[in-house]
């Protein structure tokens, strides 16, 4: 199968609106970023304008209000565009949640005011977000944070160093987690800092296993003065807004994820069926037949996860199990397929002429991000036995 061919998955979607994006979604995958994909990511190209495209075809702000120029579709709509966008190239697809997830506080925690003067332009100006809460000793720890906001008149003055940002660099604005008060969870407010703001800077980019068109680096406040106009929430909400944004943001790698898999089972299928051993083709033996079954089968249930989490969120009912459950299953399943893809390949798929290598290292910081599996075991623990007595 040529990469970046139309995915063999039957959509169930809600509107004939729907129905409409999707097709539009195809279309721009086919024509813009299939073709270009495995170039792009073994040259290490972002494709910015790319996202300025995506951003003037509404697709950077679906899952948002269209008073402020979102899209008005449900979550379940959006993480399926998602896994569209990630098959073709998971640069795309995780720059796209990483874009909404730097969008998700303003537009739940903003005044009226901050969203009518930001959010048209974040959600369909032409604008590219990055999300601000890892640092160099605080990961999994994120309640730990360092970097600190010290007020100053009617302004704050960010000091410190964030780490392992998607979009680091070259984001137009990011949405930063810093403290204002005492240690932990309570003393955190968030912030919404240009991308060019004075004293801004960013390190070079992490050299990484995969996506390295997706630029991922640190960046470093030296004293970035940030007026109170861009404080979002109250003082000391910060990290509950961080949280919120997370749950929302672990159903966007869970589609993300499901979409890499996806991609995967496809080019196994297709070179199952066409490459010959012993005078029939490979797709002929069992072991292999059965290999695919898994495959699918895990993918099919890793979906249906996503899109019961993403309906729970619609229906404004709690989610927060039901998002560490999905991202915690759709990237094991990712990590899992795209293996077994490459060994359906064999020799084959551990070279660069199939995509399928591509995708098993891609698949691997899926586990990572927004919040490691092992942090989900945690959450999804905590959901069913409380929490830890110690």
């Amino acid at each position: 199968m040529p990469e970046g061919a139309a995915q063999s998955v039957e959509r169930q979607l809600p509107t004939e609106e729907a129905r409409d994006l999707f097709a539009l979604v195809r279309e721009l995958v086919q024509r813009e970023i299939a073709p270009h994909a495995a170039a792009e990511e073994e040259a290490g190209h972002f494709p910015r304008e790319l996202f300025t495209l995506l951003s003037e075809s509404g697709l950077l702000g679906l899952a948002y209000d269209s008073e402020f120029g979102g899209g008005d579709q449900p979550y379940e709509v959006y993480l399926q565009v998602l896994e569209e966008l990630a098959a073709a190239r998971l640069t795309v697809g995780l720059g796209v949640s990483v874009h909404s997830l730097a969008c998700h506080g303003l537009a739940g925690y903003g005044t009226k005011e901050q969203q009518a003067e930001h959010l048209p332009d974040m959600l369909g100006g032409g604008l590219l977000g990055a999300y601000c809460l890892s640092e160099p000793s605080s990961g999994s720890d994120a309640a730990s944070l360092r970097t600190k906001a010290v007020r100053d008149g009617d302004a704050w003055v960010i000091t410190g160093t964030k780490a392992w940002i998607t979009h680091g660099g070259i984001a137009d604005f990011y949405t930063v987690l810093a403290r204002t008060g005492g240690e932990g969870a309570h003393g955190v407010t968030a912030f919404l800092v240009p991308g060019d703001a004075e004293g801004l800077t960013a390190a070079v980019p992490e050299k990484k296993m995969g996506m390295k068109g997706s630029p991922t680096a640190q960046l470093h406040f030296d004293g970035v003065r940030v007026s109170d106009a861009r404080r979002i929430g109250d003082v000391g909400q910060g990290f509950a807004i961080a949280l919120s944004a997370l749950d929302s943001g672990r159903l966007g790698i869970a589609a993300c994820a499901i979409g890499v898999a996806q991609a995967a089972l496809d080019e196994a299928v297709a070179y199952a069926t066409e490459r010959k051993q012993f005078g029939r083709p490979i797709a002929d033996f069992q072991g292999l037949r059965f290999m695919l079954a898994d495959m699918a089968t895990q993918i099919e249930a890793g979906r249906a996860l996503y899109l019961a989490a993403a309906r729970l969120r619609d229906a404004g009912r709690p989610f927060s199990k039901q998002a560490a459950m999905a991202k915690l299953l759709c990237t094991d399943t990712a990590m899992k397929v795209t293996t077994d893809a490459v060994q359906v390949l064999g020799g084959y798929g551990y070279t660069l002429d199939f995509p399928v290598e591509r995708f098993m290292r891609e698949a691997k910081v899926l586990q990572i991000v927004e919040g490691t599996n092992q942090i989900q075991r945690m959450v999804i623990a905590r959901h069913l036995a409380g929490p830890d007595s110690r």
